[in-house]
C-alpha cells in the first residue's frame, strides 16, 4: 500500500491504533471524545500499512526548559517583567535574574530598564505547568534586551526548516547575508544587519522558508534568491 496524505481540519476524526502524532505542541494537537481521537489542529494526515502519522501545520508553542525564546515586555511588576513568547503561558524573567544582582523594589523601579513594547530574547529555564515559565539570561552573550535589529513572526512549525538539518539553512542564511539571525522556537527571529535593506532581504528570504517549508531544494533556491537581491543592491 502506497502512502496516503490527506488534509485534515479540526474536528476530524483520526482513529487509529497506530495514530502518531509530530511537531511541536503534538500533546496539544489531538483531543479524545470517548474512544475517538478528533483533530485540534490543521494539519496533514499521512496513511501507510504500517502507520498513521498526524503533523499539525498549525503548531502551538508550548514551552519547555532550555528552549531560547524571543518575547515581547507586556507587563511590568514590582519585581519582574511579564512576557509574551506566543504560548498559552506567559513567561516571568525577574529583576535579580536582568540585573544579575540583587534587587530592592523599595529603592529602584523596573521601568528604567525595560518597558512594555521591549523584546527580549532568553532561555526557558523551567516550566511545569502549574506555574508561568521563567526565563534566564544565562548561557549567551546575546540573551538580553534587543536594541538593534528587527524581529519578525513565523508560525512556530516552520522553525525546524528555518534552521534546517545541522543547521544549515540559519548557516547559509548568515554566510550569505552576514547578519546576526537569532531563531527562538516559539516563532520569533531577530535579524540585525548592517542596514535595514539587508533586515528586509533577510526577512523576504525567511518568509519565503516559511511558506515553501513543505517543498524539496529548498536551500538552494532561497541561496540563488539571497544572492539575486544583494546583487542587485
Amino acid at each position: 500500500m502506497a502512502e496516503e496524505k490527506t488534509i485534515v481540519l479540526p474536528g476530524d476524526k483520526l482513529n487509529g491504533s497506530e495514530l502518531e502524532v509530530r511537531g511541536l505542541g503534538r500533546n496539544y494537537a489531538t483531543y479524545k471524545l470517548g474512544n475517538e481521537v478528533y483533530a485540534a489542529l490543521p494539519g496533514v494526515l499521512e496513511i501507510s500499512e504500517e502507520k498513521k502519522v498526524f503533523i499539525p501545520l498549525e503548531n502551538i508553542y508550548i514551552p519547555k526548559p532550555g528552549d531560547i525564546v524571543i518575547g515581547i515586555v507586556i507587563n511590568v511588576g514590582l519585581s519582574y517583567w511579564t512576557i509574551d513568547i506566543r504560548a498559552p503561558y506567559n513567561a516571568v524573567l525577574t529583576a535579580q535574574e536582568f540585573l544579575n544582582r540583587p534587587f530592592n523594589p523599595a529603592n529602584e523601579t523596573l521601568s528604567l530598564y525595560l518597558v512594555e513594547g521591549d523584546y527580549v530574547i532568553g532561555k526557558i529555564s523551567s516550566f511545569d505547568r502549574f506555574r508561568s515559565p521563567f526565563i534566564t539570561l544565562k548561557g549567551s552573550d546575546k540573551f538580553g534586551k534587543i536594541v538593534n535589529g528587527k524581529v519578525i513572526e513565523i508560525k512556530p512549525s516552520r522553525i525546524p526548516r528555518v534552521i534546517g538539518k545541522k543547521r544549515s539553512m540559519i548557516n547559509m542564511l548568515i554566510e550569505e547575508s552576514g547578519c546576526d539571525i537569532t531563531v527562538g522556537v516559539n516563532g520569533l527571529i531577530h535579524i540585525d544587519c548592517e542596514n535595514s535593506h539587508l533586515e528586509d532581504v533577510v526577512t523576504l528570504a525567511i518568509k519565503r522558508i516559511e511558506a515553501e517549508a513543505h517543498t524539496s531544494g529548498l536551500t538552494d533556491r532561497v541561496r540563488s534568491f539571497l544572492k539575486e537581491q544583494l546583487s542587485n543592491s
